[in-house]
């Protein structure tokens, strides 16, 4: 389903990791052990819908510029195999700080461009329910159209921008895990993302190899939307950038109502 920032309902979603210094915060590791490990554990039907993601992809990005990632396997282990690296700290995270396994859960991707990393999570479970949050409608009708191709039916996409989406009550505090790759600076991502998990649930910010200076004048603005930094963790990818760095956040308590503020102004003064 797609659904417009007008909230017009129609039809039918990260991470990037990069190498860790040393962090005040905690510090988990998760490592890959082989090329493409974790596509690896993927079942046949699962590895073919990712080979139709990513053919697609390909195709659309010849007139639209959905990545600047040419090759299939550049594809697959830059955003694919990226992607998939996110799944053990999100689960082993859930399972410790949230009282509950992943066997289902609802995941927004805020922000998800080209459907990284909620697409390829959504194949990898199944048994989730992916929201893929996109402002741009030309990126929309792709998602669209790659949904339908692949068949998955468990991802919804809304056209619209999370400061919108975080007021509205169908969304606001309606997820259990946020997400988000590439997007913005932790002040300005914890008031897009934050107010659309649930409390007790996890954001999760894809960051770069030393983003201690960044997580450090986002505590204030974490800890004012609801939530408390949990854990920064490591991730090692079969990527050829290496390792990377996921910033995990707990949603402690309800957002104020007044987050998040209008469309634009969360870049303009962040919190």
């Amino acid at each position: 389903m797609v659904i417009s920032s007008n909230l017009h309902f129609s039809g039918w979603t990260f991470f990037k990791h990069l190498t860790t210094r040393k962090l005040k915060t905690p510090l988990c590791q998760h490592k890959s052990v082989a090329t493409l490990s974790h596509f690896g554990t993927l079942t046949c039907h699962q590895k073919g819908q990712i080979h139709l993601y990513v053919d697609t992809l390909l195709q659309w990005n010849k007139r639209m510029n959905l990545t600047a990632v040419r090759e299939v396997s550049e594809v697959m282990e830059r955003h694919v195999e990226d992607s998939l690296a996110i799944l053990p700290p999100l689960s082993n995270c859930y399972h410790s700080h949230c009282g509950a396994s992943c066997g289902k859960l609802s995941l927004v991707d805020v922000g998800t461009g080209a459907g990284l990393p909620g697409v390829v999570l959504a194949i990898a479970c199944p048994e989730w329910d992916v929201t893929l949050l996109e402002s741009m409608n030309k990126r929309c009708v792709f998602l669209e159209h790659v949904v339908g191709v692949i068949g998955c039916s468990n991802i919804q996409i809304v056209r619209g921008r999370a400061e919108s989406l975080g007021q509205n009550p169908c969304f606001r505090e309606k997820f259990d895990v946020a997400v988000a790759r590439a997007v913005a600076e932790m002040r300005i991502l914890a008031e897009y993302c934050l107010p659309l998990v649930r409390v007790g649930g996890l954001f999760i910010a894809a960051k770069g190899h030393d983003p201690q200076e960044e997580i450090k004048k986002a505590e204030s603005a974490i800890q004012k939307v609801g939530a408390s930094l949990l854990q920064v963790c490591s991730v090692e990818s079969q990527s050829p950038y290496g390792q990377r760095t996921a910033v995990i956040c707990l949603k402690d308590h309800p957002t104020p109502m007044k987050y998040p503020r209008d469309p634009g102004t969360p870049a303009k003064e962040p919190l």
